[in-house]
């Protein structure tokens, strides 16, 4: 089920980056710092418990306010969405290296609209998916065409690159977003190849404080990253 967040404030404009996406390296820094300190201290890392079915870059979200009570943080960074901003910060790794990540809930949200959206359109057309020229952009996946369900407004800009990022549905109308853009630029400026099948969206949060919200796996296949639905 499609988990829907009321956003309310604006982005952290002190970390903002002219041009591009936010930075929020700072933040991550200090909140890495006082994890750190927390796990050792305790054993155990602040997290907010999530279901079992809670999505693998969603499900790990840190207890700021545990780690401000118990003098890990002085104060809550302005960014997260208890202090009015539109990010939560999580863990990933947590089993063998607990890493700090960013969770915009911007993307989340457009998420949840353009799944609304969707619904509303299969349901007024008889289960029917609202795609672009009725193919297969993947196996199993859809391009939602936005433009169709009058929700161009809706458009989605990366927080990897700031291009723009197409919408992808299966087969039942769930939606996500489709990451190829970013993780084949991410590929491409390494200079290396991926090997085996390994889920290609470790490229992304290796070289950056984003997690990718709302995504499926990406495996290496005919020389490009195709999202795995299955």
């Amino acid at each position: 089920m499609m988990m829907t967040f009321l956003l309310s404030g604006c982005l952290y404009r002190g970390d903002r980056q002219v041009g591009g996406p936010i930075s929020y390296t700072e933040s991550v820094d200090r909140i890495q710092r006082a994890l750190d300190r927390f796990q050792e201290d305790k054993g155990i890392l602040p997290m907010i418990t999530a279901g079992e079915e809670t999505p693998r870059y969603e499900k790990y979200r840190i207890d700021l306010d545990q780690l401000k009570r118990g003098g890990y943080l002085e104060e809550l960074p302005a960014a997260v969405f208890e202090q009015g901003g539109s990010v939560y910060f999580l863990v990933i790794d947590e089993e063998t290296n607990p890493t700090v990540k960013v969770m915009d809930l911007s993307t989340m949200q457009k998420v949840n609209d353009v799944q609304r959206k969707v619904l509303s359109y299969q349901s007024s057309h008889g289960g029917a998916l609202p795609s672009k020229a009725g193919e297969e952009a993947y196996p199993g996946l859809y391009t939602v065409d936005l433009p169709l369900l009058q929700a161009e407004s809706l458009a989605l800009p990366s927080v990897y690159s700031g291009e723009t990022l197409p919408f992808l549905m299966d087969a039942e109308g769930n939606v996500y977003v489709d990451y190829a853009f970013d993780i084949m630029q991410a590929i491409d400026q390494s200079g290396k190849t991926p090997q085996g099948d390994e889920d290609l969206r470790t490229w992304l949060t290796d070289r950056s404080a984003f997690v990718p919200v709302k995504s499926l796996p990406y495996r290496w296949t005919g020389s490009e990253p195709v999202p795995d639905v299955s």
